[in-house]
């Protein structure tokens, strides 16, 4: 493709990802069609499909870049299991791509974007963490499942994302990969140290366990 149809590409779904932004700002993304999208747009429905196959579709690319960054991050911090050190890692990915994006979250992470935003970002952010603790895992011989331990990342992640967005952004993005970082470390390392296994309670341990007596 030359570089007009370069420009032409990238023009076309610029005009598809704003008229996506506003339309869930105004309807909420479960109201919104793909009509819409082209009304708004103002382009014809053979060229809204050239590049998306519906509107999902074109919801999972305005995170394009976040999945560039989360792979990008995950590299420039493998140096082991240090994920209590500085460097990037995927929420620190997640915070700085909704802080540059802060009008495109405000829609899609608010109200009106829809359980299907959710859905996508915690898939997105539990496949990256799972595809790097895996092989960590298994050389640590934790008994925990990778599964386990991304879901609890990527929901702690997304949950402190939503706070964050409902609060405009306060603070920026690195103070709150900060905070994810010092809050969820403990966890990671943890799930890493096969000294650490899971151990829960029997019923006889829960009934000796000490209770605390009110005061008279």
């Amino acid at each position: 493709m030359n570089g007009d149809g370069d420009r032409r590409v990238r023009r076309t779904r610029r005009l598809l990802h704003d008229a996506f932004t506003n339309l869930v700002l105004e309807k909420g993304y479960d109201r919104m069609t793909v009509q819409d999208i082209l009304d708004r747009a103002d382009v014809g429905r053979s060229t809204f499909y050239a590049h998306f196959r519906d509107k999902e579709a074109l919801l999972m690319s305005c995170f394009d870049e976040l999945r560039t960054g989360l792979h990008e991050g995950l590299r420039d911090n493998d140096r082991g299991n240090d994920w209590d050190n500085s460097a990037p890692d995927p929420a620190g990915a997640v915070f700085y791509h909704a802080h540059r994006h802060r009008r495109v979250y405000k829609a899609l992470c608010g109200k009106k974007g829809g359980n299907v935003v959710h859905r996508h970002l915690s898939r997105l952010i539990g496949d990256a963490v799972r595809r790097r603790l895996e092989p960590q895992l298994a050389a640590a011989g934790s008994d925990l499942p990778a599964e386990v331990v991304a879901e609890y990342y990527a929901s702690a992640t997304l949950g402190l994302l939503m706070w964050w967005v409902e609060r405009d952004f306060a603070g920026g993005p690195e103070r709150m990969a900060r905070m994810q970082q010092r809050l969820i470390a403990p966890g990671l390392l943890a799930a890493l140290d096969p000294a650490a296994p899971i151990t829960p309670a029997t019923g006889a341990e829960r009934r000796s366990a000490p209770r605390s007596t009110p005061s008279t």
